[in-house]
């Protein structure tokens, strides 16, 4: 095995100059630098990683905060395993390892405690919601200068590390599209609001509606949790005021799904009964019966910015206030927004 010694001697340098190199450490002559690196070509040299990572103080790993839902299959679910998918191809590219973090709903937000103990440079956060706990622990994190992004959340009046995506943008092209198909009485399923999507959704609702001069009454706004289960209780509520309703757009696909489940037991069929569009546009929308016409929400896109920007700022020193970026977002129309008691 060739050893930092060796390629010192070939260079013509010492060894602590061979070491400065390769973790980038200290102000550094070019040529001196370009002697080292062909030096250490030559004689096919390879540092130790632990070791780099020690002198950089460095930990090489990006961690990933996930929300644990006891019960739920969280990687399975298109949302979280799109976002991770792009994760983990961004730091493969960049020679970083992975560290999943899972945080239960009622333990302490204390980020923080995963730079203490050294297991991570930088983090991304999924799954977070505007609370006051929450709110509190980010500022913290964000005064203690420690890299990290929040990926589809936002925080109004507070300036984090964010990729979101335009769902103001597709909720308003969602609504757009059941108005130009001849719908006027369009119920909103949305999230929580402790999600900045849910409010980005309703915005682009309301605009929608506004645009066209029609009403939005309160019985038209109804709230899930973005589970296939409470889009399946919503249809209850729907079914008893089905004469005021003619189409339904849903803050995500698998409300929307369980939506037309609980619709179809009662004789309602999408894309013959009502009209209904989802987003996220997951694998789920194109099998469903009839396809669903669905906001392509791009999440593998937004994990592979999340995780580069945030590794840009440890590796290259970035400022603390990256730019934050929204990607935009796409209407894909299937069979389950055209109702054939418009046609």
């Amino acid at each position: 095995m060739v050893t930092r010694k060796e390629v010192a001697e070939l260079a013509g340098v010492s060894e602590a100059t061979v070491s400065r190199v390769f973790n980038g450490l200290g102000p550094m002559k070019p040529a001196t630098k370009a002697r080292v690196l062909e030096a250490a070509s030559q004689l096919n040299y390879h540092p130790n990683a632990i070791a780099q990572s020690f002198a950089r103080r460095r930990s090489g790993n990006l961690g990933v905060v996930l929300p644990y839902m006891p019960k739920v299959h969280l990687f399975s679910a298109y949302y979280f395993a799109e976002i991770l998918s792009g994760i983990g191809e961004q730091v493969r590219e960049q020679g970083y390892d992975l560290l999943l973090s899972l945080l239960k709903p009622d333990e302490s937000l204390d980020y923080a405690r995963l730079y203490r103990s050294q297991k991570v440079d930088a983090c991304v956060i999924l799954g977070a919601r505007d609370t006051p706990d929450q709110r509190e622990s980010l500022q913290q994190l964000q005064e203690q200068g420690h890299p990290f992004c929040l990926v589809n959340q936002h925080f109004e009046g507070l300036a984090f590390h964010e990729v979101d995506a335009d769902h103001v943008d597709g909720s308003y092209q969602a609504v757009r599209h059941l108005q130009e198909e001849g719908y006027k009485k369009i119920a909103f399923l949305n999230g929580s609001p402790e999600y900045s999507n849910s409010g980005d959704r309703l915005q682009g609702y309301l605009k929608a509606m506004y645009d066209a001069g029609l009403e939005t009454p309160h019985e038209m706004l109804l709230e899930g949790n973005y589970s296939r289960k409470s889009g399946y209780e919503a249809a209850e509520k729907l079914w008893a005021q089905r004469e005021q309703v003619e189409a339904v757009f849903a803050a995500n696909d698998r409300m929307a799904i369980g939506l037309m489940q609980g619709l179809r037991e009662k004789g309602w069929v999408a894309g013959r009964d009502f009209a209904v569009v989802g987003c996220d546009d997951s694998d789920a929308a194109k099998l469903s019966d009839p396809p669903l016409s669905s906001i392509n929400v791009p999440f593998y896109e937004m994990g592979k910015e999340a995780a580069r920007g945030v590794l840009a700022r440890v590796m290259q020193g970035e400022s603390v206030n990256s730019p934050n970026v929204k990607l935009p977002t796409e209407l894909i129309i299937r069979q389950s927004s055209k109702s054939s008691s418009l046609i």
